[in-house]
């Protein structure tokens, strides 16, 4: 019996200087990858991944685009042996790359909704200062009960609930800083993420009506494998309800501990993470029960490439 595998895709914080390069030297059909997206964003992404500056790869005007072409050419170099996941999902940018692999929209289009989304995220970070910490220790439902004492105050919330215990929060630093405080008051471990904007939270919806409108002016099919969503940690059946969905991904929280728990309920046992760094295997390692039956593979160069057809051909 062929077991279920899923294809998760990361985002943003899973980059590193040279990410993509074995591959391009390999393959040519992951040159054209780069090439492609390069036509389209009008940045110079092969030299940005493969040599830096880490300052200039981290501008979120360049990361998107660079995260995505990466993931791209991982999946290019996975499907060119033939395998197909049986359903998909990425963290926050990297669900762009899942709509892909999904068959929801074209690899180019992608390209440039990834653009897009940077710039429109980069140019709310510049009118409204946003912080991002991390909380580890603590469930969402205490999480959730310290962002709402200190709303009040200023723009607080959930960005991402990543596992059980490892939450991040989003919004103006005064507010971050404050439930960070009080987390750390109940035994919780907070770490500020190097970010340069509150993601995932109002101070970036200035942005939300115009990408919603770009959203629009790019074509979407119903998707051929199931995507599991940020939003709603549950499939969407056509591309109107994609869209939306994809529009509300913009300022909603990344349920990716729910989204991960839907594929346990789906039987999915093999996890592929296809993309730069090893941030989301991580993060299943510690959501997934011991007793689990699965396979968790990383898939960003040849080794990690060669081990995963290894297995599962």
């Amino acid at each position: 019996m062929v077991k279920k595998t899923a294809f998760l895709f990361p985002g943003q914080g899973s980059q590193s200087i040279g990410m993509g390069l074995e591959l391009y030297q390999e393959y040519d059909f992951v040159r054209e990858v780069f090439d492609m997206a390069e036509e389209i964003t009008k940045i110079h992404l092969s030299r940005l991944c493969f040599n830096g500056p880490m300052e200039d790869l981290t501008q979120t005007v360049n990361l998107q685009p660079a995260v995505t072409a990466v993931n791209l050419a991982c999946l290019a170099a996975v499907k060119k042996e033939g395998v197909k996941a049986d359903i998909t999902a990425g963290h926050s940018l990297g669900e762009y790359s899942a709509l892909y692999a999904s068959g929801a929209v074209s690899k180019e289009d992608v390209c440039s909704l990834v653009l897009k989304r940077g710039e429109l995220m980069h140019r709310e970070s510049t009118r409204h200062k946003g912080a991002m910490h991390a909380i580890i220790g603590l469930s969402i439902d205490a999480v959730d009960k310290l962002v709402k004492e200190v709303r009040a105050e200023g723009v607080v919330a959930v960005a991402n609930h990543n596992t059980a215990y490892q939450i991040v929060i989003t919004g103006a630093p005064a507010q971050v800083e404050k439930v960070s405080s009080l987390a750390s008051l109940q035994g919780a471990k907070t770490i500020p993420l190097k970010v340069s904007g509150a993601w995932h939270s109002e101070l970036i919806k200035g942005a939300e009506d115009e990408f919603k409108g770009f959203l629009e002016t790019v074509p979407f099919n119903a998707p051929e494998i199931p995507i599991v969503h940020n939003v709603t940690a549950d499939f969407a059946m056509n591309s109107d309800e994609i869209k939306e969905v994809m529009a509300k991904q913009f300022c909603s929280p990344v349920r990716w501990y729910d989204s991960m728990r839907r594929l346990m309920d789906e039987k999915v046992e093999i996890f592929a993470e296809i993309g730069p760094g090893k941030v989301l295997a991580g993060l299943l390692k510690k959501i997934l029960p011991e007793n689990y039956p699965c396979k968790i593979y990383n898939i960003n160069n040849m080794k990690t490439l060669e081990a995963f057809l290894k297995e599962i051909t």
